[in-house]
């Protein structure tokens, strides 16, 4: 990006961010001036370091009804009110997005109201964000819209300036399509989104439901994640088709920052200020929501008040503390609600509170930065209860205030976070009260041990996939989309870059020319195309890597095929992995198989053992988690056919002694040990990674029509247990080796950004090949 250019009075910029607000606060001074101030928000927080860079604009409402202003700059960015009258805000606001659309995808837990003048007044507001954004961004700009509010501004703003890059993010989850499909208005959305070449959700099963949607309400071809629209007409009329993406990139906060913020002496003084102020209960736990149905407050506390009922809690030691932010206080659902729990605290109150001392605190107030940190600090338990959530960043921020691993997350199935977070939190269905009532007595009587256990892995978790890396991934994905080509234009050589050397450029090339040859990708995960991390939950393919990946799986037709081979089990790397839809898996190094199916859910085979191999595993397993629970920073990974022993994060002489026992304990019991980077895996299934590459190769060579097809392959991995694979290749193969060690590969790449390199050029050459668009990112 290369900042703003003039165009007459005006400026434009190669980034142009569109939401519904403005990341600041308006308020007008008595005399008729405006001020403004920054507003705290996790899309701020996101975009800021990466608008400051581009010298982006961001266009929005002020948040105030007819408040007019000219674009003015602020913290290095471009802010371009847009104007809107109270009907307006009435209409499209509070109306169509509040009590249309959000309880629409929220499930249905609030009836929706359909009314024509709401849609009217949605379709005029999506198109002035539209034209704020076109007037705005430069020529190719990348235009990046956010949330339900702007559904239609991606196809708006496609027909005012078809040379943008355009990627829209769903915050909220989009719904089953059986429950889409009673909106009036349902085409007119879809298409509204297809407007962007990129349409991101928080979950998988988010953007699964989008394109069944799409399948159903239009005539546009899919396969797997990827639309194509305008297909058949667009050779017609000699435009070239256009390719839309759906996938998942949950969001996240800035973790690093909320978790120094947690570490200042005042908001720690301030935690303990607070248990004092609440009489020093024994367990305080927490709360904390915008006062929304979704959020299921009253399951929460009904399901508190019966538990003191039943005495399973102690009324006189345990405190429940219930922060109700304000929301949306003009729409009648909200001020329903808001009765039902007020009246539903004052029951539990007045029949359990004591002189001194009340079963729930209940706050209907917001709260700074500081105070929320103080809070999570001094909350033994927090309660997250969402009968439907897109992410729920108070289960993140809970958990970035944790430094000192203590605390328990109950959590919501139906949030985003029970996805990400895997089995740290204590998982509930709040729709059942009496398993939610046994989630609490867990939470509140686990140890310090176990909690400290769940909460390190949380923490890893959160403080790797932070909020930067959120919205550099979506970029990096949306800059790496095909650009729109006149078919009719002389195509440009695939160029080549990141340290991609000339004979690997060659072989690449040679692949992709290959006549009659399909071409198998096979790729390991761990140190190829994701960076070696000390805690493997948090491994992640690097942006570049993300994006070749999906370009690969994006390209038309069944010549190419893409895999993933790696040592992790299969639904271990299908969850790290995220793998684009028809792509081959195997797991266990060989033993689990598996494949992406075009929803998205992995299609495995099974793993049979006879009742000796079963016995076997069980022992060596056994025998490894003696080693691990004696080495400090051991652990033990299990598998459907294997155990592995994890030596990552010990000592280098803890973690030798180790091995050295690991070895003993295989030779006692007959068995053999593979031996990669600090692990030690036993498996009581015979497989290698070449093994199951011969296996693939027969798969693909058989989906030729009328017969098998030759099969070329290109397998690139960075561990010993990749020599198998290598040693598997044969003449027209290319073998990449990723890092540093011997090798029998004849290329190597320095590291995962550097392989994404070579598979840009390759998928580039095979585009090249079959006449469709470049990457041109």
């Amino acid at each position: 990006m290369t900042g703003k250019e003039q165009t007459g009075r005006h400026d434009r910029y190669d980034l142009v961010v569109v939401a519904n607000r403005l990341p600041v606060d308006f308020s007008v001074r008595p005399g008729g001036g405006v001020d403004w101030q920054r507003s705290p928000g996790g899309l701020v927080t996101a975009l800021e370091p990466v608008m400051q860079h581009a010298d982006g604009a961001w266009v929005g409402w002020s948040g105030a009804p007819d408040l007019a202003s000219d674009p003015f700059d602020a913290d290095g960015m471009r802010l371009v009110p847009v104007t809107l009258s109270e009907s307006e805000i009435e209409r499209y606001y509070e109306g169509f997005s509040n009590d249309t659309l959000w309880p629409l995808y929220h499930d249905v837990v609030s009836t929706p109201a359909y009314h024509r003048q709401w849609w009217d007044a949605y379709r005029r507001v999506n198109q002035r964000f539209a034209e704020a954004a076109a007037a705005q961004a430069a020529d190719g700009a990348v235009v990046w819209v956010h949330d339900y509010q702007l559904q239609l501004v991606p196809r708006l703003l496609r027909e005012l300036r078809p040379d943008l890059r355009i990627g829209f993010f769903d915050h909220i989850p989009f719904p089953p399509v059986e429950l889409f499909q009673q909106l009036p208005w349902r085409r007119q959305i879809v298409e509204g989104l297809l407007g962007a070449d990129l349409v991101g959700f928080q979950r998988g099963g988010d953007a699964s439901n989008f394109i069944r949607a799409v399948r159903r309400l239009t005539d546009y071809t899919t396969r797997g994640p990827i639309v194509t629209m305008d297909e058949g007409r667009g050779r017609q009329s000699g435009t070239a088709a256009r390719h839309v993406r759906a996938g998942a990139f949950p969001i996240s906060i800035d973790a690093t920052r909320f978790d120094a913020l947690a570490r200042t002496p005042e908001v720690q003084t301030r935690a303990k200020e607070i248990r004092a102020e609440l009489g020093d209960p024994d367990v305080v736990m927490l709360g904390v929501d915008r006062l929304d149905y979704t959020k299921g407050i009253r399951h929460r506390i009904k399901a508190y008040g019966e538990l003191l009922g039943d005495g399973r809690i102690d009324a006189a030691r345990t405190t429940l503390v219930q922060v109700a932010s304000p929301s949306r206080e003009n729409v009648g659902a909200y001020q329903e609600l808001r009765q039902q729990v007020e009246v539903l605290v004052g029951r539990i109150n007045g029949e359990f509170g004591e002189l001194g001392h009340s079963a729930i605190h209940y706050l209907h107030h917001s709260y700074p930065p500081e105070e929320m940190a103080a809070l999570y600090l001094a909350a033994d338990v927090m309660l997250v209860t969402s009968l439907r959530d897109g992410m729920n960043l108070v289960a993140k921020e809970y958990i970035a205030a944790r430094s000192d691993e203590q605390g328990v997350l109950v959590l919501s199935e139906f949030t985003g976070a029970a996805d990400e977070l895997g089995a740290g939190p204590v998982l509930i269905n709040p729709h059942d009260i009496e398993g939610t009532k046994d989630a609490i007595v867990t939470a509140a009587r686990m140890t310090a041990r176990e909690q400290r256990r769940r909460m390190r892995r949380l923490r890893r978790k959160v403080i790797a996939d932070d909020v930067a890396k959120w919205s550099h991934t979506f970029l990096g994905v949306l800059q790496a989309m095909p650009r729109r080509t006149s078919p009719h234009a002389p195509a440009p050589a695939p160029s080549v870059g990141g340290g991609v050397s000339a004979s690997l450029v060659h072989a690449l090339d040679a692949l992709a020319t290959a006549d009659g040859a399909a071409v198998l990708v096979g790729l390991d995960f761990d140190g190829t195309l994701a960076p070696l991390v000390d805690d493997p939950t948090a491994s992640a393919m690097t942006p570049a890597a993300r994006a070749a990946v999906d370009r690969l799986a994006a390209l038309p037709g069944t010549r190419l095929r893409l895999a993933l081979v790696s040592g992790r089990d299969l639904a271990d790397l299908a969850e790290r992995a995220r793998p684009p839809a028809g792509t081959y898996l195997v797991g266990s190094h060989g033993a689990e198989t598996g494949h992406v199916r075009p929803d998205g859910t992995i299609e495995a085979m099974p793993v049979d053992l006879t009742p000796e191999q079963s016995a076997a595993l069980a022992a060596v397993a056994a025998g490894l988690e003696d080693i691990a629970a004696q080495t400090e920073g051991a652990w033990v990974q299990h598998k459907p056919s294997a155990a592995v022993l994890h030596t990552r994060l010990a000592e280098p002489a803890a973690a030798a002694a180790a091995t050295a026992r690991a070895r003993e304990i295989v030779a006692r019991l007959g068995l053999e040990a593979m031996h990669g980077k600090d692990v030690v895996e036993v498996a009581v299934l015979a497989a290698d990674k070449g093994t199951a590459l011969a296996r693939l190769r027969d798969v693909v060579a058989r989906e030729g029509d009328g017969g098998t097809r030759p099969v070329h392959v290109l397998y690139a991995g960075d561990d010993t247990t990749d020599e198998h694979a290598f040693r598997a290749l044969g003449a027209g193969d290319v073998a990449v080796k990723v890092g540093e060690g011997a090798t029998t590969a004849a290329h190597r790449v320095a590291d995962a950004d550097a392989l994404a390199a070579a598979l840009a050029r390759l998928a580039d050459a095979t585009a090249w090949r079959s006449g469709e668009p470049l990457t041109g990112a």
